[in-house]
Order: C-alpha cells, then structure tokens, then sequence
C-alpha cells in the first residue's frame, strides 16, 4: 500500500495482524497509515501488532492514528503493541507520553506473545 514515500504492509501472523509502515509518517502519509490500520483492525483478529522498526520519524497526525488505532481495538477487546521503535520514535513516544498507554515491545515477536 504505497502512499507517498510511504509503504505499508499487513500480513496475518496466526491470530494477530501486523502492520509494518516503511518510510516516514508526517502529515501525507498520516491519512494512508490510518486507513491502513483501519484495515487490519476490521479483521477482527485479537491482536494488532504495529512495527514502528523502519520508521524514523512519527509526528503529530501519525500518533493521532495511533491513538485511534488503540481505542479501536480495545473497543472490540483486542491488544494492540508497538513494535521496534527506534531511538527517535521512541523518544517522540515518551515525550507524548504515550508509552504510558501502550504496549510497547522490542520486536514484532515480542508482540505476537501479548
């Protein structure tokens, strides 16, 4: 799903999706990444595993979708982590705040054992 400088992949692991954004997320690819977690979220599966791995930089409309992407899924009573955040994502995610809300794991099979 390329939007922009943006690809977006989702695949089915077992009982979970994961979805792996490669690129940036800044205001263009903010609508394509959220239309992308919609997706898998439609799949109903019980858990939605975000790989923030190859993504470098997140702002303000990218965390927004992430946050809806949590409400969400645990509206269905699904889990929702993130995954392989990098030092710069990472340290975005701590200065939001955000990491007190959720789930956050080293890697995508460290997610997948939520």
């Amino acid at each position: 799903m390329p939007a922009g400088l943006l690809t977006i992949n989702i695949d089915q692991r077992g009982p979970a999706m994961v979805v792996t954004p490669i690129g940036d997320i800044g205001y263009t690819e903010a609508k394509p990444f959220q239309e992308a977690l919609r997706s898998a979220n439609e799949k109903k599966t019980p858990l939605l595993v975000v790989d923030l791995s190859k993504v470098e930089y997140i702002n303000t409309p990218g965390l927004a979708t992430l946050v809806e992407a949590l409400q969400r899924t645990k509206s269905r009573g699904a889990k929702l982590a993130l995954a392989g955040l990098s030092p710069k994502v990472k340290s975005i995610i701590d200065l939001t705040r955000l990491n007190t809300v959720f789930s956050i794991v080293p890697d995508v099979e460290a997610g997948l054992q939520l």
